[in-house]
């Protein structure tokens, strides 16, 4: 649908008065275009070389859809809470999530406080009578910064005044709340330094540092000290853990625990330092337990139906895809009794087949997507896989929506697959990180684009809100 065609329909909802507003010869241009992303260019929305926001429109919904995703992802990020206090008591339910040996030794090195995932995020497809979570990252998700960075751009551009005459627009301070989460774990731990100095801590070479800078920035505006660098910076002399000649109070720990595992001499220090509690460390080394993709496995199977009350396992039958740990076992769906592989291999169009550990879409295979050999090619090769574990997960609805993005032939309204994805800031919905897609995959590093959420409602007399941060 073109652009025009888009405006000259009656506006409505909020999509279609955004739409409309949007001017031909001002944000559809290509000199606007080409303005928008050099100011993303400036302000670090960059992955890699690609700028995160190719498209002209945020992604808005209800404050009741935002009431009914944040009832449902605070119920499964304390389900994720739970989990983790009943598994490292009980081994036939930490079997379930399928963590390798050194993994299970990193998690039952006791932290030195409660909760395993300070900062976690759950992938999200919202529709009108829907509302279905395909994944949960409880492991230090990446993108607040960018998400707050690219809402503060979106709100301050001209066409948000014209949007506003007609609703109310309201955004998430999402570093100031991600702050608070990890000074919070900072005194549960037992900090007690009036100025603790953090460090966000990962590989130079990720794509993603630009988001470090972007938080160091936040952070220090905030009022608290923070450096950004490489876990082979880190130097533990037994007592403290330090960089950069500072001592380090609080660790932003944004490298992968796969990684821990893969290259644990540049990651000693740390995890001696971790193990030692001579520093405060969020997410925990026990976030894995609930980030494995099992972990949707562990909430669906009737087997662990008595660690739920009747209301969550209500919310669990409605809002979390049936999802099992790929073997030649008996299972039950929707309460039958069946043999996984012989049901999941005669009814492809059903299901996905995805690793149980890794990220950025990579191994994911949607059945409906293949044909009968294909699939039957690629779950023989995940039953065969020594080195890692897979799952399968039933199909899900998805939302999608027409946004207009910039291409090489202009601006053209495409339809994309919309994932809003809530972070969770110690159990608490903060905000959205919220992606597009053209394909079945909506993340990042396959490609996908992002823009911001905005919460919006219908505005009633008087003038619009001055605009800044909620």
């Amino acid at each position: 649908m073109s652009a025009s065609a888009l405006r000259s329909v009656a506006p409505a909802s909020p999509a279609d008065v955004w739409h409309a507003v949007l001017r031909p010869d001002v944000e559809l241009s290509p000199a606007f275009c080409a303005e928008l992303s050099a100011r993303m260019r400036a302000a670090r929305l960059t992955f890699g070389e690609r700028i995160h926001c190719p498209f002209l429109r945020p992604f808005f919904l209800s404050e009741q859809d935002e009431r009914r995703v944040r009832e449902v992802a605070e119920t499964i990020a304390e389900l994720g809470e739970r989990i983790v206090a009943t598994a490292l008591r009980a081994p036939a339910l930490l079997a379930q999530v399928a963590l390798n040996p050194e993994e299970e030794r990193l998690a039952r090195m006791e932290p030195g406080y409660a909760r395993a995932s300070t900062a976690s995020r759950l992938d999200a497809f919202l529709l009108p009578d829907a509302l279905q979570f395909a994944e949960y990252n409880a492991e230090s998700p990446a993108g607040p910064g960018y998400a707050e960075t690219l809402a503060e751009i979106f709100r301050a551009l001209p066409v948000m005044a014209r949007f506003e005459e007609r609703f109310s627009v309201r955004m998430y301070p999402l570093m100031a709340a991600l702050l608070d989460a990890l000074l919070a774990s900072y005194r549960e731990w037992g900090g007690t330094s009036a100025t603790p100095v953090i460090a966000i801590v990962d590989w130079r070479e990720v794509p993603t540092w630009s988001e470090f800078e972007i938080i160091q920035a936040r952070f220090e505006k905030l009022g608290v000290a923070t450096l950004v660098c490489d876990p082979r910076e880190l130097e533990f002399d037994g007592r403290t853990l330090a960089a950069q000649g500072r001592k380090i109070d609080l660790v932003y720990r944004r490298v992968l625990i796969n990684d821990i595992v893969a290259r644990p001499a540049e990651c000693a220090a740390l995890v001696r330092a971790y193990e030692a509690r001579a520093v405060c460390v969020a997410n925990s080394l026990r976030c894995k337990i609930p980030h494995k993709k099992a972990f949707f496995a562990v909430l669906t199977d009737e087997r662990n139906r008595e660690l739920f009350t009747p209301a969550e396992r209500e919310l669990i039958q409605r809002h979390v895809p049936w999802t099992r740990l790929l073997g030649d076992v008996k299972t039950t769906f929707e309460s039958q009794p069946v043999e996984l592989l012989e049901y999941v291999r005669g009814r492809r169009t059903d299901f996905v087949l995805k690793p149980n550990d890794d990220y950025g879409g990579a191994g994911v295979t949607l059945g409906w997507e293949t044909d009968e050999r294909e699939w039957d090619a690629e779950l023989q090769r995940a039953l065969a896989d020594r080195e890692r574990a897979w799952v399968v997960q039933k199909r899900i609805a998805v939302r999608r929506e027409i946004f207009p993005m910039q291409t090489d032939a202009g601006v053209q309204m495409r339809d994309m697959l919309v994932d809003i994805a809530p972070y969770l800031f110690r159990g608490r919905m903060a905000g959205f990180l919220t992606r597009l897609s053209a394909t079945g995959l909506a993340n990042v590093t396959s490609g996908g684009g992002q823009v911001p959420a905005f919460v919006v409602g219908p505005r009633v007399g008087g003038s619009p809100e001055a605009r800044h941060p909620a």
